[in-house]
């Protein structure tokens, strides 16, 4: 006999349902940052100048991550045995920062008078211009504050001097915060990045290369600031920078107009082309960090889990760049002999298989590089049993 009732269908019974798992919180992008460079590790600015040499080379994923992370890469590259042998020297540090102070004394009134004389189109010189207080904690707090500044001054439509304002800019997800030595609000509303460097200006002119790394600088934080001039009703970014420097060997400051619209579009464009950091630190095996507390054996496996694109022109921007030469050379990759010879060698990545193409041992004949090794390798041997043979080549 039934021990339902006939009246009705037998009830159902709730079926046990197995616990739904509940998905692990994302880790956030600046925790994860803060794993890769150590739990205790302060993160190192990323300056203009860094961006630039970043911008320089956007294939390189290792610079990229080491920059985003906020990873002091001359520290690594010393705990990796590869210290990198270049700096500001510390008299030349106290030269330019003397030389600055003399630039903006008195209220910035010199160099006022230097911009007017550059820039102003004849107009005079200002008496005084406001030097808006940027003190703030931390560098977002500067970094807003310097917006607001901007902002304050733009709607005064008054001269003011903003002396190391604090600009923010995102790279690749990350974002970098730039100090320029001072800008300029003019009275209609542009702005105009003041750059001081204590090389020379011997005769109005001065070193190429210099003047070139200076306007490259230039850009980022014209690239920054253009991002608050979005924003604020009035105001215009000028690209044309005002370069300071002493006039000939004295102390005296002199000043010299650069455009760098041709730099700042370049820098855009590459800071674009960059993997963000997050895809880039994704990839990379768990547990993979730089703290300089790790053994040289662990620092150097985290650092090769990270693709480069070494070039010689590493060498005068990258603190890592020696460590990423040896290997380079230790792999007989052939981009330690330059970007332009790597571009012209096509699908041969090694000096090995360059070698072995000219010998005829390797690669395709139908290959244009190949076939190009191959007669200008005929051509040496022509040209060397020409000579052992006595007969002087013409």
């Amino acid at each position: 006999m039934s021990e339902y009732p006939a009246s009705g269908p037998p009830p159902q019974i709730p079926a046990t349902r197995a616990p739904v798992p509940q998905p692990k919180p994302a880790t956030t992008l600046r925790h994860r940052l803060a794993e890769l460079r150590g739990p205790s590790v302060a993160p190192h600015p990323l300056d203009a100048r860094a961006l630039a040499a970043l911008a320089a080379n956007p294939g390189c994923k290792r610079r990229a991550l080491l920059d985003g992370a906020g990873v002091d890469k001359a520290v690594l590259a010393t705990a990796l045995g590869s210290p990198a042998a270049f700096g500001q020297s510390q008299f030349a540090f106290v030269r330019g920062n003397a030389f600055e102070a003399k630039v903006k004394a008195d209220g910035g009134t010199e160099l006022l008078r230097l911009l007017v004389e550059r820039l102003g189109g004849g107009a005079e010189a200002p008496a005084v211009a406001a030097v808006p207080d940027l003190t703030a904690a931390g560098p977002e707090g500067r970094a807003a504050r310097t917006a607001l500044a901007l902002r304050e001054a733009t709607a005064a439509g008054e001269w003011a001097l903003l002396d190391h304002p604090m600009l923010a800019l995102e790279v690749a997800g990350s974002p970098a915060y730039l100090e320029p030595d001072a800008v300029v609000v003019h009275p209609d509303g542009t702005w105009t990045v003041v750059e001081i460097k204590s090389f020379p200006m011997v005769d109005g002119s001065a070193d190429a290369a210099k003047v070139g790394a200076a306007a490259r600088q230039s850009a980022v934080y014209v690239l920054a600031l253009e991002r608050i001039a979005a924003v604020t009703a009035g105001a215009e970014v000028g690209h044309r920078v005002l370069l300071v420097c002493p006039k000939d060997f004295s102390n005296l400051p002199t000043a010299s107009v650069v455009d760098v619209r041709k730099q700042r579009a370049v820098t855009d464009r590459q800071l674009t082309r960059l993997t963000r950091v997050e895809d880039i630190a994704a990839a990379l095996p768990e547990g993979t960090t730089f703290d300089p507390v790790c053994s040289p054996e662990e620092l150097g496996t985290a650092v090769e889990a990270v693709p480069a694109a070494y070039a010689p022109e590493c060498l005068a921007a990258c603190e890592l760049a020696f460590h990423c030469r040896a290997k380079a050379r230790a792999e007989g990759a052939v981009e330690s002999l330059g970007r332009s010879v790597r571009g012209e060698l096509g699908g041969l990545t090694t000096v090995a298989g360059v070698l072995a193409a000219a010998a005829g041992k390797e690669g395709d004949p139908a290959d244009p590089t190949v076939a190009a090794l191959r007669r200008a390798a005929a051509l040496r041997a022509e040209a060397l049993a020409r000579v052992d043979g006595g007969v002087p080549c013409r």
